[in-house]
């Protein structure tokens, strides 16, 4: 973290209830990662940010706990490693005090007013629900995952094969994101956000047991809005609340995060559709996962050691 904001420990607020606990997990994030503490804490509503640290250097650290220190609205969970995303999530969420829980990714910059109209929004719903918003590319673009179909075997074969390109306007052949169709106007209903931003009330979270901590990166999102909608849940996207996402921000291995995208999908599908697809069709999907995440990991790697 850069030292040339001096405005990142203020104002010191009393360890009131908060009315949101924003759970942020970090593993060697970068600059980004202050930019994105300081639009939590300039929220106007009461909250709580807890910031799990699976990875930091020493100086990142030290730093983080001289913010907790002078300001007692933040929480820092160090010393344990790198125990993944799910499991760094779980841990952020046993600690918190505030009725809702926000999962947010450590770049990106929270919107001022964003947890007004999340709370604003969420009054309007039945629960249990679960809240998205709409996440952008530096660009300007909406984000990939930002908005989500259920993912399936089959919309993961489209997508993998290739033929959504070859019969674009089949809805037998459609994309599993939603990125490139028109953003809906307000509050709408969708099968699935990304775990860069969820909203949702503590106890929803663990009326399903909180993330799957079999997942270690990537997917363990998609898994927890199946299971959520599974349990009776309905998940929403509201664009009244746009935050920038940077991606790539961390100096972790990029063939590694490919490779956990990977194990992460060949769980989820059999994990959730062993019993409701033919097995042979699963053992299929998986194989060509598993060729296409270890060619891409393969040739990072390569490009990497080139340098």
């Amino acid at each position: 973290m850069t030292h040339d904001d001096q405005n990142i420990n203020e104002p010191s607020q009393s360890a009131q209830a908060p009315a949101v606990s924003v759970i942020m997990v970090s593993y060697h994030t970068g600059p980004a990662l202050e930019t994105s503490i300081r639009a939590v804490l300039k929220q106007a509503e009461p909250v709580e940010l807890i910031i799990v640290d699976n990875g930091n250097p020493e100086t990142v650290i030290k730093k983080l706990l001289e913010l907790a220190q002078s300001d007692q609205r933040v929480q820092i969970k160090s010393g344990h490693g790198n125990i993944g995303f799910s499991r760094a999530c779980n841990l952020g969420a046993k600690a918190a005090r505030g009725d809702h829980i926000l999962l947010l990714n450590p770049d990106t910059e929270l919107p001022d007013n964003a947890i007004r109209h999340l709370l604003q929004e969420s009054a309007k719903l039945e629960t249990p629900w679960l809240l998205g918003a709409k996440i952008l590319n530096p660009d300007g673009t909406e984000q990939r995952g930002s908005r989500r179909d259920h993912l399936n075997p089959w919309n993961a074969f489209v997508e993998f094969s290739g033929l959504h390109k070859l019969f674009p306007n089949n809805p037998k052949f459609k994309r599993f994101n939603f990125n490139e169709t028109a953003c809906p106007p307000e509050l709408t209903e969708v099968p699935m956000i990304s775990g860069a931003f969820m909203f949702c009330r503590r106890q929803d979270y663990w009326a399903i047991g909180g993330m799957d901590e079999g997942y270690f990166l990537h997917v363990e999102d998609v898994d927890f809005c199946f299971r959520f909608r599974s349990s009776g849940g309905t998940i929403y996207f509201t664009p009244k609340v746009e935050l920038l996402h940077l991606q790539g921000t961390s100096d972790s291995s990029a063939a590694r995060v490919e490779w956990s995208k990977g194990r992460g999908l060949r769980r989820y599908f059999w994990k959730n559709f062993k019993d409701s697809y033919p097995k042979p069709f699963i053992v299929f999907l998986n194989a060509l996962i598993f060729g296409f995440y270890s060619l891409k990991s393969l040739h990072l790697s390569l490009r990497q050691k080139s340098r």
